[in-house]
């Protein structure tokens, strides 16, 4: 159990001063995986670097296990520390060692022998997948080579808990999915408790059991991804479940009339908002209204069970029918814009 209570951190730089933290409290389960997501400059980067102590807070108690680590001396807060790892955003290898070489330091530094160091970083380069990488060095690996052998370096001395600052963030799309799926692998497979921040809710979605969300140094949400979602009033969280954006299609919009005349029927515009879902919406178009229908174009998101995005949808029905069917959607705050007629 991983307790943050009410911790405050204030950074003076000159005459200024700036509130990172402001009385932020958490508690994370053991084996649990943790996302804090905020925009930049909210205060996630201080609030993960607080629970080590690389940033001490000005307030409040960091406990871990039953040990408060604010309380500790040097020499106590360095053998804690050894059991919390941490892999940073732009992975922090040593150019001049090879890949075996930077996995094993933190064993060297904890004067461990040579053959546990040999067993220990060979059966790491293989749980990040790098067994044939050892005698490489970083300047021959690709981004996301380079965080699984940052990944395997934090797992050295066995942690109890891993710390992710934006871990993916200087890598492509589908190399942030395998290294978030290797994440989750470690998670299940040596039981470690993850916490990682992020300013993007596809990481949240991927791996996270539960969220937190902070802003200008407040935590003003944290549940599970549903009960996050499920708060879409609050204006923060409503910028990161977003509506996708979704285009009118190039042959469609050459065809659009401004006005309604015979044979042309209305393009709606639809946001869903988690007020409905994709199928129910339709359903209630085709089954509920018995209103024909022409789907030209989606970009739907399922967040536990609200669905967000937008459509395309061409209503073809009388006018009349297709009048009642918007006026439903009014009056159940689902946005809709007629967007021309086709």
């Amino acid at each position: 159990m991983i307790e943050i209570k009410n911790i405050s951190k204030t950074f003076h730089q000159e005459k200024q001063s700036f509130k990172a933290l402001d009385e932020v409290s958490l508690n994370i389960e053991q084996g649990d995986i943790v996302g804090i997501i905020g925009f930049s400059g909210a205060g996630k980067s201080t609030l993960i670097r607080s629970v080590n102590l690389l940033e001490k807070p000005d307030q409040g108690q960091i406990i871990i296990n039953g040990k408060d680590l604010t309380t500790l001396n040097n020499r106590e807060l360095a053998r804690e520390r050894k059991k919390i790892g941490m892999i940073f955003q732009h992975f922090n290898l040593l150019s001049s060692r090879t890949v075996f070489d930077n996995v094993a330091l933190p064993l060297e530094l904890d004067n461990t022998s040579k053959s546990e160091i040999a067993e220990k970083v060979n059966q790491l380069l293989k749980v990040v997948g790098l067994e044939d990488k050892a005698k490489d060095y970083p300047k021959s690996l690709s981004g996301g080579q380079k965080q699984r052998v940052a990944i395997a370096r934090a797992l050295a001395n066995d942690p109890y808990l891993l710390l992710c600052d934006e871990a993916t963030s200087a890598l492509d799309p589908v190399t942030t999915q395998s290294i978030l799926q290797l994440l989750k692998d470690i998670n299940q497979r040596l039981k470690i408790t993850i916490l990682l921040i992020t300013h993007e809710m596809d990481v949240i979605k991927a791996i996270c059991n539960h969220v937190a969300v902070i802003d200008k140094g407040k935590l003003i949400a944290k549940g599970t991804l549903e009960e996050i979602v499920s708060n879409k009033e609050n204006p923060i969280i409503k910028q990161f479940i977003i509506p996708k954006t979704a285009t009118i299609p190039q042959s469609l919009s050459s065809q659009l009339q401004p006005e309604l005349s015979v044979g042309l029927f209305p393009l709606l515009e639809i946001e869903l908002n988690g007020q409905i879902s994709f199928e129910q919406l339709l359903s209630v178009v085709h089954s509920d209204y018995k209103i024909p229908y022409k789907l030209f174009s989606a970009e739907v998101e399922y967040l536990g069970k609200s669905n967000f995005g937008k459509l395309f949808l061409s209503l073809q029905g009388g006018s009349d029918e297709n009048e009642k069917v918007i006026q439903y959607f009014n009056q159940n705050n689902i946005q809709n814009t007629i967007k021309g007629y086709v």
